[in-house]
């Protein structure tokens, strides 16, 4: 429990430094903050996207396993009767 403690306490000193970092600097810094911010966040979301966008196609090609294997055990029951 101490070390989570600790880990959250540095982390929350690590926010406050940035915060007052940012707060202390020059408008062209902040924007420049802000720009690196905004990058990082589109390229989350495309890869978020592109995952999503993935598993979709996965998900799809399994549906289609599953059909064609469905498909083909009905072939053979009805050959069999």
């Amino acid at each position: 429990m101490g070390t989570k403690k600790n880990g959250l306490l540095a982390l929350l000193g690590l926010g406050a430094l940035a915060w007052w970092k940012y707060k202390n600097s020059t408008p062209e810094e902040q924007q420049a903050v802000k720009d690196k911010v905004n990058t990082a966040k589109d390229n989350f979301n495309k890869w978020g996207n592109d995952l999503k966008s993935k598993a979709g196609d996965v998900a799809s090609q399994v549906q289609d396993k599953v059909h064609q294997a469905k498909t083909s055990v009905e072939d053979s029951v009805n050959q069999q009767q």
